[in-house]
């Protein structure tokens, strides 16, 4: 009995129905009626009890069907897992996050990543704020999904997979968290928390030191820790943008996130060593672009 035979008599066996069986197999009532009858001229024995209304396995094919089905589920395991290493769709992929609302979504991917690929594992770990790049060009990393803009001529820019409404951080009793909204203008009126270790362009995007009108933003302490950051804010030091989904996930009783109605959006891609677009990480980057559009 050949594998595409014992197929078509285990997809029987389940529908039960030889139109059913012929639409999930793609192909012909007739092709399935012949397998069956090969089959039972071969065995010497009927398999199913055929009426105008009904099919219904025979003794006989109950028993050939327990027989078959776990040496076939096997052998289909089998073949998954050679066309999985022949695809390089194996090993360990690691994947790097940096906000929470990022790593939720890589969560996600990953869960429908491993149901496809599962001789594939995945570790999945936090980049630092301060240097999210590193893991990338250490080997720590193999793909990422973070804050844009990177330029980088080692790292490949993949797709942007969401943005965000920028809000603003600040101090709870400020001045500023009494507004229902700000403006990129009102960063000239109070210093500003800022990061270390991000190349000049993010920071520039990020951290502006001018408003659009031209007035210069000051400066205030500035650390590589997302939840120094928010000390420093709740301390009452300085005042920090971030993604307005910040309110809901970095919650504290001593800051307050003000919407900005005039700030360009936070945009998260996915990035990848130059060197390192594996058949796993472009399986990867599918599927992450798939569980944010589902």
């Amino acid at each position: 009995m050949e594998l595409r035979e014992i197929e078509i008599f285990l997809t029987l066996a389940e529908e039960l129905h030889f139109g059913r069986t012929a639409d999930r197999l793609h192909v012909t009532p007739a092709r399935v009626s012949q397998a069956i009858k090969k089959q039972e001229r071969a065995l010497g024995a009927e398999l199913f009890k055929r009426t105008s209304r009904s099919v219904r396995l025979t003794p006989i094919g109950a028993v050939l069907r327990d027989g078959l089905a776990a040496g076939y589920q096997q052998i289909q395991e089998a073949l998954a897992a050679a066309a999985t290493a022949g695809q390089g769709i194996s090993g360990v992929l690691n994947v790097g996050y940096s906000a929470a609302w990022c790593g939720k979504l890589v969560v996600m991917a990953a869960d429908t990543f491993r149901a496809r690929h599962p001789h594939c594992a995945i570790h999945i770990q936090d980049s630092q704020l301060g240097d999210p790049l590193g893991p990338l060009r250490d080997g720590s990393s193999d793909v990422q999904l973070i804050e844009l803009p990177i330029d980088e001529p080692d790292i490949v820019n993949g797709p942007v997979i969401f943005t965000e409404p920028r809000a603003l951080a600040v101090p709870a009793g400020h001045p500023l968290a009494e507004r229902d909204s700000v403006s990129v203008e009102d960063l000239a009126d109070a210093p500003m928390v800022t990061i270390t270790g991000q190349p000049q362009y993010f920071l520039d995007v990020h951290y502006p030191r001018r408003t659009p009108k031209g007035r210069s933003i000051p400066r205030g302490p500035s650390t590589s820790a997302w939840q120094e950051v928010l000390a420093l804010v709740g301390a009452g030091k300085g005042v920090s943008p971030t993604s307005a989904r910040a309110a809901h996930y970095y919650s504290r009783p001593d800051v307050v996130y003000v919407p900005f109605h005039d700030a360009p959006p936070v945009e998260y891609g996915l990035l990848w060593p130059a060197t390192g677009n594996t058949p796993k990480v472009r399986a990867f980057v599918r599927t992450v672009l798939e569980t944010a559009g589902a």
